[in-house]
């Protein structure tokens, strides 16, 4: 037996969170009846499970691609937002973004129809590092700057310090050890700046490098932790 969301990340539907939150939305069916209860437990040799009207299957090739996301695209499979990532890349395998990048943003974006990676990529206790490239609508003062390093509250939350490096007039680089929400542009927003550009330069030990907006490869498990 196995707890659906499992199921379901390691089929390469989507991470786990994200796979719970397809089941809570009602957009999956177990043996032909709709299931929302997080934590149902399915036999995968014998249950059949069906999302957007397809059976779903256990991929046994784990797949692994860095893309360069271009701003105006969106992370999810469901394009009524606007234009999907998904559209820019073509293998045979059903993958899907690690974490997001809002819509605004651009950089290095991970993809992949392995659910338990995914998972341990994205979680903050396992302290993947992500940095970004930030230009505001002014300069960052060293007083914010020790604001943001010591860790803000957002909406009650208190969130991990960051490392600020190499700022240059409106320009800096940022380091987060957690991702929620547009974390950067609510913080810098908190703070009285705009963000005019953001962009992801690495992801744990994977740097964008040459790769050019719109572009993508196929990239080892290793490289990235």
């Amino acid at each position: 037996m196995m707890r659906l969301q499992k199921f379901l990340a390691q089929a390469g539907i989507a991470s786990r969170r994200q796979a719970e939150i397809l089941i809570t939305d009602g957009k999956v069916k177990v043996n032909g009846m709709v299931v929302t209860r997080l934590g149902t437990e399915i036999d995968e040799t014998a249950d059949e499970i069906e999302y957007r009207g397809k059976a779903v299957r256990p991929e046994t090739k784990k797949i692994y691609l860095a893309l360069n996301k271009p701003v105006g695209y969106i992370c999810s499979a469901d394009s009524k937002q606007g234009k999907s990532v998904l559209s820019l890349v073509s293998v045979k395998e059903r993958v899907y973004p690690v974490g997001r990048l809002d819509k605004d943003s651009s950089g290095l974006l991970i993809l992949t129809n392995d659910g338990d990676f995914a998972n341990e990529a994205m979680h903050p206790r396992f302290g993947k590092e992500k940095e970004y490239f930030v230009v505001c609508d002014r300069a960052l003062s060293p007083k914010d700057q020790a604001v943001m390093e010591k860790g803000m509250r957002l909406e009650g939350k208190k969130l991990q310090p960051v490392k600020i490096l190499s700022v240059s007039h409106d320009s800096f680089r940022i380091i987060l050890r957690e991702g929620i929400n547009r974390q950067i542009r609510r913080m810098l927003g908190r703070l009285g700046y705009t963000v005019l550009r953001l962009k992801r330069v690495r992801f744990g030990r994977l740097e964008l490098g040459s790769l050019q907006t719109g572009q993508w490869r196929k990239i080892s498990k290793a490289e990235i932790i």
